[in-house]
C-alpha cells in the first residue's frame, strides 16, 4: 500500500493543474512583453533623431525627421539648433509615449537639456530642461510637432 500509485483521476488533475498554471503564466509573460514593447519602434526611432541632434548632425536629424514640405531646413534650425529653441541639446530623457486616440500618432514625450549628462533634480538643472512632445506617424515614422490640445 506504502508504494502504490496515486488513482489515475488524481494524476489526470495534477497535469491539468499544471497545464492551465503553464498557460496563464505564457499568457501573463506575453500580455506584459507586449505592454512594454508595443511603441519600441516610435521609441527607437527619437532615440536615433535625439542622438543626431546631440551629435550636431544636423542635416541627419533633419531627414531622420522627415519633414513635410513647409518644414524647412531653417524651420528645423530655429527649433533644435545650437540656437534653436529647444538647443543646444546635449542630453535627453525619453519619459513616456501615448498613443493618440484620434489618429495614427504615438506621442514621444522627451525632456531634452543643454548639459550633459542629463541633470538630476536640483533646482538650477531643472531650469535647463524642456519638455518636448514629439508625434512618430505608425506608417512612416514620421515626426512632427502634435497639434495643440483643443
Amino acid at each position: 500500500m506504502l508504494f502504490d500509485s496515486p488513482p489515475a483521476e488524481q494524476h489526470r488533475s495534477k497535469v491539468r493543474r499544471y497545464i492551465i498554471t503553464v498557460v496563464v503564466f505564457l499568457a501573463l509573460a506575453i500580455g506584459t512583453s507586449w505592454y512594454f514593447l508595443r511603441y519600441y519602434k516610435e521609441k527607437d526611432t527619437v532615440r536615433h533623431f535625439l542622438n543626431d541632434v546631440v551629435a550636431g548632425n544636423m542635416q541627419q536629424a533633419y531627414q531622420a525627421w522627415k519633414p513635410e514640405a513647409s518644414y524647412s531646413f531653417k524651420d528645423f534650425l530655429d527649433d533644435w539648433g545650437p540656437n534653436g529653441y529647444y538647443g543646444p541639446v546635449r542630453s535627453y530623457k525619453i519619459e513616456k509615449t501615448v498613443r493618440r486616440s484620434d489618429s495614427n500618432y504615438v506621442d514621444v514625450i522627451v525632456e531634452v537639456s543643454s548639459v550633459k549628462p542629463f541633470p538630476g533634480g536640483d533646482a538650477a538643472s531643472n531650469s535647463q530642461i524642456h519638455e518636448v512632445d514629439i508625434g512618430v506617424r505608425l506608417s512612416d515614422q514620421r515626426m512632427s510637432f502634435p497639434p495643440p490640445a483643443l
